[in-house]
């Protein structure tokens, strides 16, 4: 497990630098991060803090939810088709997903040819219209890979800026690609910049739940090793 943090740190990092010095090169952008606080409602917003509020409230809900469901991937899985998801098994597939460039778990609405494929896939229907979903190869589920979907499904349901299919399809577009950002719009660079800052977040969740979970386990192990619980 050890391993899997140090791996999954390594990769954000990497993923966070490259992002930046990409959009540090873009021609005649300008941030607004400068613009931390606002004149709303006859007071002053630090928008910031606004953000980071926002995000303890959605951790706080979603950990609740896998508690709720014992931190069970298929569990959640029908608490996530109660809310209007579909939820595909496919055998093998991301052999499937990957010539479209996407991974098992959660899928974004799409449209056109990509949204074809899909429908064919999940569906077996002819559709250029796909509203989100979550295909998974059948078999066991990778607990905190599945975790790491869940937590941008459960952003992209509530709204979170960085989560719309647009600011995603830019995310795996300048991440994996050799795009120039210079060509990108001013709206454009926003919404990757918000892509960027809610994979981050869903990234450090899972490191979070993987080094308290660790730690419990550890705990409870003692315990039993010490005689001190029945188990």
């Amino acid at each position: 497990m050890q391993l899997l943090r140090n791996v999954i740190y390594t990769i954000l990092a990497l993923q966070e630098r490259f992002l930046r010095y990409r959009l540090s090169k873009t021609i005649g952008a300008k941030s607004n991060s400068k613009r931390k606080r606002h004149y709303f409602a006859g007071n002053m917003v630090d928008l910031s803090t606004l953000a980071d509020a926002e995000k303890q409230r959605l951790e706080d809900e979603l950990a609740l939810i896998l508690k709720n469901y014992d931190f069970e991937p298929e569990k959640i899985l029908e608490y996530i088709k109660n809310q209007g998801t579909k939820v595909f098994y496919i055998e093998k597939a991301s052999k499937i997903l990957n010539p479209i460039g996407e991974n098992e778990g959660f899928i974004y609405p799409a449209r056109g040819s990509k949204a074809l494929y899909l429908a064919l896939a999940a569906e077996k229907k002819v559709k250029f219209k796909t509203d989100e979903m979550f295909i998974l190869s059948k078999g066991e589920i990778n607990k905190y890979y599945f975790i790491y979907h869940l937590y941008n499904w459960f952003a992209f349901k509530h709204g979170i800026a960085g989560m719309e299919p647009e600011a995603q399809e830019l995310l795996k577009k300048y991440l994996f690609e050799t795009s120039d950002t210079s060509e990108l719009q001013l709206s454009e660079i926003y919404q990757l910049k918000d892509a960027i800052r809610q994979d981050k977040a869903a990234i450090e969740f899972v490191v979070k739940l993987c080094r308290n979970y660790d730690g419990a386990k550890q705990a409870l192990k003692k315990m039993k090793d010490d005689g001190s619980a029945n188990l």
